[in-house]
């Protein structure tokens, strides 16, 4: 352990500032984005139990609104959302700056997050009747659904571009998971204490808490998280020249193919029933005494303690598993140990009862945490894909076609709320136990009612884990597969830049490279099918031991031949029938031009569905013509829609130049703000003035310019729809002709 602490020290201080070989990030990088971590999950921590939802603690319990009441006001919510999801979406892809696709929005979206969350804590609630409250809180989710989900989705969604390696994106998931949740940890332990101090009682259901304790915790957030804006930097392989301009409704259609994200979101859709218990421990302190103040406090830092330990471990069993395999063995123990609660809520008013649900608590979030930590590596590979196969980086419209899940959601998320009426949590069963029709949630200090409603809660949470596995079997992403995109994302990025006279040697030569030791590991082929047959055979325990041995060393051939094998497909497309027939339709489009492509006799779907399809190639290869056809048929329509006198080329370089521009007008503006702020500190009034009539005809010129930018964007976008099967032929052609190129040198 000395040893290896000592190799850690110095590969800190030796790629402090630069990566290792084979990696993208170095240490400093890695230090800031967990280090301000601890920042975003504060704001997390405290805006997240101000987000409506059909259990909220804070807003059903403290404000005091109903189930049923709270559960509409969450309907209006999501429908809230769907355009502002949208605009985010759009937002994000269509972002080409030199500050990156999400860190602008740490800063931008941060702000107006933290002010939300201050303001809404401390609206007089007391004094509003049932409908002012529901207004005021409505009004507030609104807010939040734009900003506050900006602001967190930029932060979970920077691990996707900073580094294309899987692997690497899972190790600093794990050690940024560690650090940030250091905070959450904390605050777990002594919020108990400090709502006692403030209210004199042991509960967590007074709005007097979170109007003390809130603001201070969000304005420390927002300053901890700088670090993640200042100290990262994004990386996407792509082309130097690649124009970005995605239509709303092309980046949907490219998204709703990604069988990936079905895969993934249908999981979350089918499991929304998996946390319905989570509120049982807090419940079991609050309406049945069963901890002091004191006692919870160290409750929830145990609890809360369990998400760190699965970020030790899960490094290694990536590495060994693959997180197909951690994903469903994850979700089936959860389903034991949820039904492990079942015996234990009925022992409550034991002594020691909170303690035992506590055990399989912890248990039970050391496994989910374990699960939810792959989520993010998940969710970047799965944009790995999407740029694969598609050709576009997109990232924000993911969220977009995820309101899909939201209009599920609100159908799924009525199933709570008709459960917690149903067992009795519900005004006229207050009543009839001599409380309050205000806050029906008083029920639960009944023992038998708490009893029968936790027990149904904890039923309705294994339906919800055993349905939430049943996806992930279909989920066939693997790790070789992931680093093979990577690799073949490079190369095309390689060709688009020789095309456009961009490349470098030094690129050239590793593209080169790359290929070469791709034939070289396909060459090897993989020894693992013969030892695997040696092992059933041979009965000579010393000699299986030895076959044993060679296992591991078999297995990283194994998948290197694999990963070798599907970057030298990327060469040889058109091996099947409908790659053949695609090739032929793309050389066909290239040689006639973006005016006139659209007058050839091209493939129609009918046509690919009729190809073959047994083998993993030949519905590849399929599905590309498939994806053609449609691409030819939408350029078609958009043709006599936007074209009626005939397509003319767009002029990319002037897009280019416009972001080129923005760029230099963001440069500029740092360095006059900059400078005007030490004129004003030495007291020079004079040139203070000039530099602030500069700052703002910089400013003019950058607004005009963004103008220009979204104009252009929409006019390419546009253009890319009734050219998008040209513009692809022309990049295949390109890549053709590179690769012979490398390949004829080698």
């Amino acid at each position: 352990m000395l040893t290896k602490a000592r190799s850690l020290l110095s590969g800190v201080k030796t790629h402090w500032k630069t990566p290792a070989a084979g990696r993208y990030m170095p240490y400093r990088e890695i230090f800031s984005l967990s280090f301000g971590g601890i920042g975003v999950r504060m704001i997390v921590y405290c805006v997240s139990q101000m987000i409506l939802a059909a259990n909220n603690a804070l807003i059903g319990n403290t404000i005091g609104i109903p189930p049923r009441t709270l559960y509409l006001l969450y309907l209006l919510g999501v429908l809230s959302s769907f355009p502002l999801t949208g605009l985010r979406a759009k937002m994000i892809d269509n972002t080409r700056s030199m500050k990156g696709k999400y860190r602008p929005y740490l800063l931008t979206m941060g702000i107006p997050t933290v002010a939300l969350g201050a303001a809404f804590v401390w609206m007089p609630y007391d004094r509003m009747t049932l409908s002012a409250k529901c207004v005021t809180v409505l009004l507030f989710n609104i807010g939040f659904q734009f900003f506050y989900n900006f602001f967190n989705d930029s932060y979970d969604s920077l691990i996707n571009v900073l580094s294309p390696n899987s692997i690497e994106r899972s190790d600093v998931l794990s050690v940024r998971s560690v650090v940030e949740n250091l905070s959450p940890s904390v605050i777990n332990i002594v919020f108990p204490l400090l709502a006692k101090a403030v209210t004199g009682q042991d509960t967590l259901f007074d709005l007097r808490i979170y109007r003390f304790l809130f603001p201070p915790i969000l304005l420390l957030g927002f300053v901890i998280s700088l670090p993640v804006y200042f100290g990262t930097k994004e990386k996407i392989v792509r082309a130097k020249t690649h124009v970005i301009a995605v239509g709303f409704f092309d980046a949907l259609r490219a998204v709703a193919r990604n069988k990936y994200f079905w895969i993934i979101s249908l999981a979350g859709w089918l499991g929304f029933l998996e946390g319905a218990f989570n509120e049982i421990l807090r419940w079991m302190y609050h309406y049945q005494g069963a901890a002091t103040a004191g006692q919870y406090a160290v409750i929830t830092a145990i609890a809360g303690n369990a998400s760190f330990w699965p970020n030790l471990v899960a490094p290694f069993l990536i590495r060994k598993y693959g997180k197909k395999k951690i994903l469903i063995g994850t979700n089936l123990l959860n389903i034991f140990f949820i039904a492990c609660m079942l015996p234990v809520v009925r022992l409550t008013g034991t002594p020691g009862a909170i303690w035992l649900l506590l055990f399989f608590t912890f248990v039970n979030q050391f496994i989910s945490s374990l699960g939810h930590l792959l989520g993010p590596s998940v969710n970047a590979d799965i944009r790995d894909y999407q740029q694969y196969v598609g050709g576009e980086r997109i990232d924000g419209m993911f969220a977009a076609v995820g309101l899909i899940g939201s209009l599920i959601s609100m159908g799924t998320g009525y199933v709570l709320p008709a459960i917690y009426e149903r067992v009795g949590l519900n005004a006229a069963t207050a009543v009839s136990l001599g409380y309050a029709a205000d806050n029906v949630y008083d029920v639960l200090y009944d023992r038998n009612y708490f009893v029968s409603i936790c027990s149904v809660l904890i039923l309705a949470s294994v339906v919800g884990a055993a349905l939430n596995v049943i996806p992930y079997f279909f989920y066939d992403l693997s790790e070789t597969k992931q680093r093979a995109m990577v690799r073949i994302l490079a190369l095309r990025a390689a060709a688009e830049d020789a095309a456009a006279g961009t490349l470098t040697d030094e690129t050239r030569e590793r593209a080169r490279a790359d290929l070469a030791a791709a034939a070289a590991a396909a060459g090897e082929g993989s020894r693992l099918p013969a030892l695997a047959a040696a092992l059933k055979t041979e009965t000579d325990r010393e000699k299986r031991a030895a076959l044993r041995a060679q296992l591991p060393v078999a297995r990283k051939q194994a998948a290197a031949a694999e990963e070798a094998g599907l970057v030298l497909a990327e060469l040889q497309a058109d091996r099947t029938d409908a790659g053949k027939l695609l090739a032929a339709a793309y050389r066909d489009v290239a040689e006639a031009g973006v005016r006139d492509y659209l007058a050839l006799d091209l493939p129609t779907k009918a046509e690919a569905k009729a190809l073959p399809h047994a083998t993993a190639p030949e519905r590849q290869a399929r599905r590309a013509l498939l994806r053609f056809a449609s691409e030819v048929r939408l350029a078609g329509r958009t043709r006599d829609r936007y074209y009626p006198n005939g397509i003319e080329p767009f002029n990319e370089a002037a897009l280019n130049a416009a972001f080129e521009n923005a760029d230099r007008l963001e440069t500029r503006l740092n360095a006059l703000s900059a400078e005007l702020k030490r004129l004003k500190a030495e007291g020079d009034k004079a040139g203070a003035a000039i530099r602030a009539d500069a700052l703002r005809e910089t400013k003019r010129e950058q607004t005009e310019t963004e103008r220009e930018i979204r104009s252009r964007s929409a006019a390419y976008a546009r253009y890319r729809r009734v050219a998008g099967p040209y513009l692809d032929a022309c990049r295949l052609r390109d890549r053709r002709s590179f690769y012979e190129t490398l390949t004829a040198n080698s």
